[in-house]
């Protein structure tokens, strides 16, 4: 049987954070990917923004990796030669309701320790992005996005780097808990349609994303209580035909289990619309050109122009949401201090601001690991 220190389950892009973090540390670190290629799920299906971190809790984890990841993330791409923009974003109102709303996440931001928003009213918001017909607005300037293809490319060659690897077409099949004192224990790794049957390794990481349940549930011991289920939201995106009508993010107020269908721009320069949140049963990513109608209603709330334009379908992301829909659901990373199985880690909920708190995330696991 082939032996290793760690496996990391998952390529994305918190999976790779977390296996090159670890190598870097002296790990002897491998990768299994159910698909052929790395950051081809969530990872690849998102806006590419890298979150402030306004709207969470003082208190959640989203908070804390949000704000720690921002930074870190940023430093990365400036090292790397990532394509990144610091675009900034306005949240924006509509209506004395939202403006309420918009007083509520500056409210939060400072609470968290997020001290460069600018509220502006009517005159300032036109003199930035005069398409936008609202009331008021938040500016966050530190709010921007990245090329997500770009930084998983990176964070894959960093693990590399420094010895690891990723093995792709590997499926977990099986997770057999063994042993008894720090000599011998680990984990029997079994894989589906995979050339090497099974896998010994010491420490195991759950950073399979939609998978994560699937790969818990095969884990013998896991207790169920330690298994959040998995609340699956569709997200729709279209991009807009012609040029970009903004210079920044644009954002409405929240709206129950997301961010409201807000405007993004990619490192090209090109915008698209989205998404909006549906609860689904299934990993469904073909897109419904029937919602092009609903997205033209909400985005005319704050750019009335969009009903000149023509949206076009870009692609369908799933969000691997815990917890009832439209409530805050924090991540959730449990190890033996939860569940009681050392040298097992599990990421549950690692949806939106993954991305941007995916290399803080890696470091509190690999804290977590060397404990």
């Amino acid at each position: 049987m082939e032996t290793a220190e760690t496996l990391v389950i998952g390529a994305g892009v918190v999976g790779l954070a977390v296996a090159a973090q670890l190598s870097h540390a002296g790990h002897e670190v491998f990768v299994c990917e159910k698909e052929k290629t790395a950051g081809s799920g969530v990872s690849a299906r998102n806006s590419g923004v890298i979150h402030a971190g306004l709207y969470y809790p003082p208190d959640s984890l989203k908070s804390r990796f949000c704000l720690q990841g921002r930074d870190r993330l940023y430093a990365f791409c400036e090292a790397r030669g990532i394509a990144y923009k610091k675009t900034g974003k306005l949240i924006v109102a509509t209506d004395g309701n939202e403006e309420a709303k918009l007083k509520q996440i500056f409210e939060n931001a400072r609470l968290v320790g997020v001290d460069d928003l600018e509220q502006l009213d009517v005159a300032a918001v036109r003199t930035l992005e005069p398409a936008l017909d609202v009331s008021a607005a938040l500016l966050s300037p530190s709010t921007g996005i990245v090329d997500p293809a770009q930084f998983v490319a990176a964070l894959e060659s960093d693990l590399e780097a420094v010895g690891g690897a990723v093995a792709f077409a590997s499926e977990v099949s099986a997770v057999q808990p063994v042993g008894e004192g720090p000599a011998d224990s680990g984990f029997i790794v079994s894989f589906a349609g995979s050339v090497a049957e099974s896998l010994f390794v010491r420490k195991l990481i759950n950073c399979a994303g939609l998978g994560a349940q699937t790969v818990a549930d095969c884990t013998v011991g896991l207790r169920p209580e330690f298994i959040p289920m998995l609340r699956m939201v569709r997200g729709h995106y279209f991009g807009l035909s012609g040029a970009a009508p903004f210079k920044h993010l644009i954002y409405p107020v929240p709206q129950p289990g997301g961010l409201g269908v807000h405007a993004t721009l990619d490192t090209g320069g090109s915008i698209r619309f989205g998404p909006d949140v549906k609860p689904c049963n299934t990993a469904d990513y073909r897109p419904d050109m029937a919602r092009a109608a609903s997205f033209q209603t909400a985005i005319a709330r704050y750019y009335p122009g969009i009903l000149d334009r023509e949206l076009l379908p870009d692609f369908v992301g799933i969000r691997p949401q815990i917890g009832e829909f439209g409530a805050f659901n924090d991540f959730v990373i449990s190890g033996e201090a939860e569940h009681g199985i050392k040298g097992l880690v599990n990421l549950f909920g690692i949806e939106s601001p993954g991305l941007t708190a995916s290399l803080a995330v890696a470091e509190h696991v690999a804290g977590m690991m060397s404990q």
